[in-house]
């Protein structure tokens, strides 16, 4: 069975940073670590988890600030969509610069699109290329959860006036990628609490 919880790493940010698992084969997938948490390594070896993938839903500094310190703890590939691997790289793009912290950049080991293969145990993981937020913005569908990054939130949307953003494109790859889910799959957001399609389908003021 898949298992979601998530863990607030930064605070100011709330950004949810969340560890999805396989509860039977125990393989796991860390994604968005907003900063380093020995608290939350500690969880993970609670767990007898073995984290196969870092993944980084964009590249936004509030989403990326724990690569470096859980790829050299977890030997894990950190992964993100090619289109927001610049960010990785570069402060000025990924903002941290621009918010007086920034950060120690290290590149993707992974560019990860809609055709890279995902699998916890004998569950497919699927991403899905949700650009709007970021050109690079992913989610990741497993099982009944769908992890949505900065796309789509309780009642909300992600932002789109950052550099790389588009209200229209957003609108569309929600529309397109997410709103043709079931209505019952749990979305699991970069901020805020867990909401479901259905109820973000029927009730969201932003998309229509």
């Amino acid at each position: 069975m898949l298992k979601v919880e998530n863990h607030i790493l930064l605070p100011g940010f709330e950004t949810n940073t969340w560890l999805l698992w396989d509860d039977e084969s125990g393989e796991a997938l860390l994604i968005d670590p907003a900063a380093p948490s020995e608290e939350l390594l500690s969880r993970i070896a609670e767990l007898k988890l073995r984290v196969l993938n870092i993944v980084n839903t964009h590249g936004h500094a509030d989403h990326i600030g724990g690569n470096k310190f859980f790829k050299s703890k977890l030997q894990a590939p950190v992964m993100i969509h090619p289109a927001d691997a610049g960010m990785l790289v570069d402060n000025k793009k990924n903002f941290s610069e621009y918010l007086g912290a920034p950060l120690e950049t290290m590149a993707a080991d992974i560019m990860a699109d809609e055709h890279t293969q995902l699998k916890l145990g004998t569950h497919p993981i699927t991403l899905l290329h949700t650009p709007g937020h970021t050109p690079g913005g992913i989610c990741l569908l497993a099982g009944k959860f769908l992890i949505s990054g900065d796309t789509l939130f309780e009642l909300s949307i992600g932002r789109t006036d950052f550099p790389g953003g588009s209200h229209s494109q957003l609108i569309r790859s929600i529309k397109e990628k997410l709103f043709v889910l079931p209505d019952d799959v749990v979305v699991c957001p970069g901020h805020g609490p867990r909401t479901s399609i259905g109820m973000e389908r029927k009730n969201n003021p932003f998309v229509r």
